[in-house]
């Protein structure tokens, strides 16, 4: 009788092994970052800062460290999982001159962070010309998702305050640009805030609306080609007046609360004036209704307001709150979009949920905690988990196609970069090998062909 040896193959383990790469899928990334021009743009806007005969350059450091990020690294030391593999990533700098390096950018202060947000906003029109049909404004419109997350600390750290839901940490506020069902989003903002931050801030949500419009190309900068969407939290008076002054015009698309106001006024619409509410397919959603308000709800509001309210049956087990009505759960919205059905807008304002997708994956790529004590530190360490997450969106919006460009950083890990080659040298040329039984292999060897098919940056 044959003797069972366990469920998995006995092997021996030895250190011999030459020539082998691991993480050879983020050959990948630094294709992304070599046609992209991030490279470059970081180097110069970063030259200020490297020293006379310094040996690394404090773009490539800062690069190394979103590319970490990338990889899963959530500290300045994981570093070292690039520093291991010389022959994909480079020479890469020393534990201490790295923490130097971010100590320096961190006590410049707005100056380094200005710069690193210039070069990121040019790299980022770059991108979105090569992407082309696929680029996040190619049907003309750009939309802009606000919204905050709450990440927690486990020691004491400058800033870190209770929060509203009782625990320790920092209240960010984020933005992220929308790439629609067919792709992920990128983040265009990033303000760094106490943990008791308030969540609708009115100045807060301004500054970041700032920052983000100027991530993007020009002509998104003002218009009603821009739409910013968020929760409830940026529905207050100031932050729309402030949307629609003149010289801004843009659309937006805000949660509302309902207040007694409002509540009293749903309570006074007729039934034939709900309109079934829509699917992304066309098709009515089962038990969701739509109507919209006017009159003396409106009023102090900013003029062209227009105040939607859905009403839809509670999913089994949910709780009514007070400001449901009639069995049903009650939702509110404001936008200054015209000529379009209620039931669209509906739609369009219901996809600001992908936002919360966004931030899942902001959280699997560097934004789970916030590795450094002073806030400085911390804002520019924001920097890198947003240059991380601009390239694990660029990368696939130019390179993968069909499921795989809606992956998220945790499945791009496990299939694409977490693949192993064998690194061939013939000649002058550098040849990655990878294991032909991956089951994604032909996948990371097509996108790879399709990003050195890319024009090189000027």
């Amino acid at each position: 009788m044959k003797k069972n040896t366990g469920f998995y193959p006995h092997v021996r383990v030895g250190d011999g092994g030459r020539s082998v790469v691991s993480q050879a899928g983020a050959v990948l990334l630094v294709e992304t970052v070599r046609k992209s021009g991030l490279g470059r743009a970081i180097s110069t806007a970063l030259r200020p800062w490297r020293k006379p005969r310094a040996v690394h350059d404090p773009g490539k450091i800062l690069l190394d460290l979103a590319v970490a990020v990338t990889l899963g690294g959530d500290c300045l030391s994981d570093i070292g999982l690039l520093r291991a593999e010389p022959g994909l990533f480079g020479p890469v700098a020393s534990d201490p001159t790295v923490s130097r390096l971010v100590e320096t950018l961190a006590g410049a202060g707005p100056r380094a962070l200005t710069a690193i947000r210039r070069a990121r906003a040019e790299v980022r029109e770059r991108v979105w010309t090569l992407a082309g049909a696929d680029a996040p404004d190619a049907d003309g419109q750009v939309i802009v998702d606000i919204d905050g997350v709450l990440v927690l600390a486990h020691s004491d750290k400058q800033d870190a305050t209770a929060t509203w839901k009782k625990t320790f940490g920092h209240h960010p506020l984020v933005a992220f640009v929308d790439h629609g069902p067919a792709g992920s989003g990128e983040p265009v903002a990033a303000l760094l805030r106490p943990g008791n931050a308030g969540s609708n801030t009115a100045a807060d949500h301004i500054t970041t609306t700032k920052l983000a419009l100027a991530q993007l190309p020009k002509q998104h900068r003002r218009g009603v080609s821009t739409l910013i969407r968020t929760d409830s939290a940026g529905g207050t008076h100031e932050f729309l007046n402030w949307l629609t002054t003149r010289g801004r015009w843009l659309s937006y698309s805000v949660g509302m609360t309902i207040t007694d106001a409002v509540h009293h006024a749903v309570l006074q619409i007729p039934g034939p004036a709900w309109t079934p509410a829509v699917e992304p397919d066309g098709k009515i959603r089962d038990g969701a209704w739509v109507a919209e308000l006017a009159g003396d709800v409106l009023k102090a509001w900013p003029a062209g307001m227009r105040l939607i309210v859905r009403k839809e049956r509670p999913h089994p087990g949910a709780q009514l709150r007070f400001t449901d009505a009639e069995g049903m759960r009650l939702t509110c919205f404001a936008t200054n979009t015209t000529d379009t059905a209620i039931s669209t807008l509906e739609l369009r304002h219901r996809q600001r949920a992908r936002a919360e997708d966004r931030i899942r994956a902001a959280r699997h790529t560097g934004l789970r905690n916030l590795p450094l004590h002073h806030t400085a530190s911390n804002q520019l360490w924001l920097e890198i988990v947003q240059l991380a997450l601009d390239i694990l969106a660029w990368m696939p919006m130019l390179a993968l196609t069909g499921q795989a460009r809606r992956w998220e950083p945790k499945k791009l890990r496990l299939r694409l970069f977490s693949a192993a080659a064998h690194l061939v040298t013939t000649g002058r040329r550098r040849i990655l090998r990878l294991a032909r039984h991956w089951p994604w292999t032909t996948t990371i060897t097509s996108a790879f062909t399709r990003l050195q098919a890319l024009p090189n940056p000027g």
